[in-house]
This record gives structure tokens, sequence and C-alpha cells, in this order.
């Protein structure tokens, strides 16, 4: 829709406008799109049944609102999907610095000027998303910032004395006057600075420098916080969080599925990227598993939350690792691996909050335990569980009058067999795809333990379910597996790797 072609003051009277306050304006908005069976909300995944109807339910009722949540939960992705709740323009009394409603003005500015011109007043249209705003609450903010303060340098040039209201420079949140604002991370905000927004919220008023101002300003008030901010940083002033109507909890993704939605949504590829990489579910997949392994892990703080950002970048990340294997052996198209895995370690370090127990175990080592426990989680949604396996053999063997009962054999039993006879496979991360297929077809029945379960699978695939499968059975202590400096994976077989380690510590002792 274009701007509106009203430029004064009488012709918007005579066109029937009527201003709405902003709360009622966007509650009318949201009304006719919940009978359109529309949602507010189109980018926010998760929230369908939880929060979205929380939200609804606080802007019916016109109140400020509170999202109190772990990082990367989309509290302000919430706050700025309300910018479409507003109506596309608004007439506003033109060159006024807080957005003065010509119905209403009340700047000394505004109210100076219509007086003078009346119905000749000039009128600008301001666009909806010039009506949102939004502060980072931070130890350093003033109150000058955020509600203003005299301006020497404005009072000399116009020549006013300090006493005059003309000498006042707006903060933030008058200048958001007829729109939404946001504060983010409010616990941040020192007491005294969350004590002046007492009069905005309760009364809609300001006070700047003892000037005796009645500025019923018409705001949108929406604030985020982080629950460990309460203990660790400061908290939210009791009267100032009485004043804010609703407080919404906000959550991680409750399933795969949804967490896999939010990070495709997200992450930000280019379209040479996607035409290089071809991306597997299973690696998909794999990326939302480490996610949810580290918000259950013994080694991460579970009050500090794991970040949605961490499977986002860990995607970004995932597909530039195999994007750079491809332009150094100039494959013009390549298929992420698990060993491309390898690039998402400092996505995984980046994002997690450790406690002590994981600092001593140290954040690399935490990502690749992490990376292990996912694999290991995923592993038995694609092929037979060993440890099932392996339990059911034992109890027929002991149900078996003399023991002599057969059993089914292991489908995993060929290829721990091929190791057990002292061979390796090294698989480098930097391979060509002709080389990593080669190095896994060397394996003794791995090809036909992948045929038996997905025997429509292609050759790129296929080798991918194979290297997989290996990741699998070292998780599950079957095979060993040891990472390369240079980038990759040694399989081996585990007793020969526990012989050796215990060797090694037995020279160690005697030199």
């Amino acid at each position: 829709m274009n701007q509106p072609e009203i430029k004064t003051f009488g012709e918007l009277k005579k066109a029937g406008y009527a201003p709405k306050p902003i709360k009622d304006e966007i509650r009318h908005n949201l009304i006719s799109l919940i009978r359109r069976k529309e949602s507010p909300f189109q980018t926010i995944l998760g929230y369908e049944d939880s929060v979205i109807p929380d939200v609804e339910r606080a802007l019916l009722s016109r109140h400020n609102i509170l999202f109190l949540g772990l990082r990367g939960q989309a509290k302000t992705r919430m706050a700025r999907e309300m910018v479409g709740l507003m109506d596309e323009w608004i007439p506003t009394v033109a060159g006024s610095e807080i957005n003065d409603d010509p119905f209403a003005p009340i700047s000394l500015y505004a109210r100076k000027l219509m007086e003078e011109k009346g119905d000749h007043t000039p009128i600008s249209w301001l666009h909806r998303s010039a009506r949102y705003s939004e502060k980072l609450a931070t130890p350093d903010v003033s109150v000058a910032d955020l509600i203003g303060d005299i301006d020497p340098i404005k009072a000399a040039n116009l020549r006013l004395s300090f006493a005059d209201e003309l000498a006042l420079h707006y903060g933030i949140i008058p200048r958001s006057h007829r729109g939404i604002f946001v504060i983010n991370e409010l616990p941040d905000l020192q007491a005294r600075i969350q004590v002046s927004l007492f009069n905005i919220l309760q009364e809609g008023d300001i006070q700047i420098r003892g000037f005796k101002l009645r500025m019923p300003l018409d705001i949108l008030f929406v604030f985020t916080a982080n629950p460990e901010d309460y203990t660790n940083r400061g908290s939210i002033v009791t009267p100032l969080k009485d004043r804010i109507e609703s407080q919404i909890i906000t959550h991680y993704p409750k399933t795969i599925e949804i967490s896999r939605a939010i990070t495709e949504q997200e992450a930000s590829l280019l379209p040479e990227q996607a035409d290089c990489v071809e991306i597997p579910d299973i690696c998909r997949l794999l990326i939302e598993q480490i996610a949810m392994e580290a918000r259950k892990s013994e080694y991460v703080d579970q009050k500090s939350g794991v970040s949605a950002r961490l499977t986002i970048s860990a995607y970004e990340n995932l597909v530039s690792t195999a994007e750079l294997r491809a332009l150094q052996n100039a494959q013009p198209h390549t298929l992420v691996r698990i060993s491309d895995f390898i690039g998402v370690v400092p996505s995984i370090t980046g994002k997690i909050e450790l406690v002590y127990e994981g600092e001593q175990e140290g954040p690399l080592n935490v990502a690749y335990r992490l990376l292990g426990l996912a694999i290991r989680s995923l592993f038995v949604k694609y092929f037979p569980d060993p440890q099932t396996i392996k339990k059911s053999r034992d109890i027929k063997a002991a149900v078996a009058p003399g023991g002599k009962l057969k059993t089914k054999p292991s489908p995993y039993q060929p290829v721990i067999d091929w190791f057990g006879k002292g061979n390796d496979l090294i698989l480098l991360q930097q391979s060509s795809d002709t080389a990593w297929l080669a190095g896994l077809y060397k394996v003794d029945g791995l090809y036909g333990v992948v045929k038996q379960y997905y025997p429509h699978t292609t050759e790129e695939q296929a080798g991918l379910l194979m290297e997989f499968l290996l990741h699998g059975l070292s998780e599950f202590s079957l095979i060993s597996k040891k990472g390369l400096e240079k980038g990759g994976y040694a399989f081996g077989d585990m007793l020969g790797s526990m012989l050796n380690m215990n060797l090694g510590t037995d020279d160690d002792e005697e030199s």
C-alpha cells in the first residue's frame, strides 16, 4: 500500500480518520487476523500451542508483556513480529520528534504548531516499521537515554532558556510514542533506572529534570528477561514487575522435528552452497540431536540454557566444511559426511556454558562427547540396537537346555571380525568422495549391513550410512575410534586398542 496522499490536518478530518491508542489498534488488527484464521507470528515455530496463545490473550487484554526464558528462545523475535499487528500508516504532526497525533498533540512543538495553523497543520505519514523501537539493557544505560534530558547545544542554537520545554532532548521512550518499545534483558538495567519506568507504565507520564510535564505516552511495552539473570547479574525490581500485566514463559523446541524446522528456516546459506552441498536427513537430525544432548548433559549449565543459535551455527558450519572439501578436491558437488562434523565443534564450544565438571573436562572434550552421544542416540533409529541384540543372545543362551540353543548372529559381527583380524581404516575428512567410498568398501560386511536394512539406497547415501555405522559401533564400544590431527578418524579393533593402551601405560610406568 502506498503512503496516503493527505497533507493537512483539515484533509485528514474530512477523510473521517479516527485515531486509536496503540493497544486498541493492535487488538483490533489481531481480532481481524484471528477471524481470518491467520497467525500474526508466521516465522515462530513450536509455540503454536503454548506461547502464541498466551501472547494473543495478553494483546487482547491490552497488556504490557514480559517474556521470561533462556537465551535463544525467540523472545525478541516475538516482539518484532508484533510490528505486523500495527496499522501500516498513521498520521503525525510534521516535524514532531515524538510522533504527535494531530488529534491529540502532547509535545509543546506540536501544540504550538496546531494553534498557529489549525486545519492547515502539515501532516506526515509514519510507516509501522518506524514505530518499533528496541533497547538492550546494559549497566551504562541512563535515564537521559530512555526518557530525556536538557540539551544545552539545542538551547544555545535556538537561544532558549534551560527552563524552556523546547530545550529538552527526548529519549527513546518518548520517541516511541504511538508504537512498540522493547527493552531486552531487563534485569541488567540498574534498579534506579527501572524505577524511572514506574510512572510511564502506570500513569503514562514522564518527568525530565524537574519539568512539570504531563505527556500521556501511548506505548506498548515489551520486556525480555533470562531467569539466570535474577541470580547472576541483577533482578527486576518488584514494583516494576507488578506493573507488567502479563508474564509469558518461553521454552525450547519440544521435538527434534520442530528444532530442525527452526534451524532450516534460520540458517543462512548462499545459493552456490546449496547447489554444491547435499545435506542428508541423517546429518540434519544429528545436528538437532547434539543440542538435545547438550540440554540434558551433566557438563552443561542447564540454567544458562542451550540456544537455538547452536544448531543454526552448526548447520552453516557443516555445509561450509563439506564445501571446503569439495573446493580442495575440485568437485562440483558433494555429500555431507559424518567426519564433516569436525567442523561443527566450534559452533558447540562457543554456544554452551559449562559447569565445574565440564570445565575440568574442557570445552573441546565436552563437544566431542556431545557429538558421540548424539550419534549413539540416533544410531538406534537407523539400525538395530547393539545392546538389545547382545541381551537377547545372552538370555537365549541362558534358558537353553545345556546352553546349546542356536542364537541369531549379530548383523554387525562381520564388521567387528574384520577389525578383529588386525585391519584398520583411516577416513580423512579432506579426502575426495572417490577415496572416501573406496576406503569404506574395504571393510568386509559393512556394505552388507547397510543393504540389509536399506536395500534401495544410492551409492553415495550407502557410503554415508556405512560411515555412520562405523561411528555408531564405536560409540557402543564394539570397535575403536581415534581422532586424527590432520582431520578424520582411524577405526580399529576394540580389544587391540585396549591392549595397546595398557601396554603403553605399563611402559610409561617402567620408564
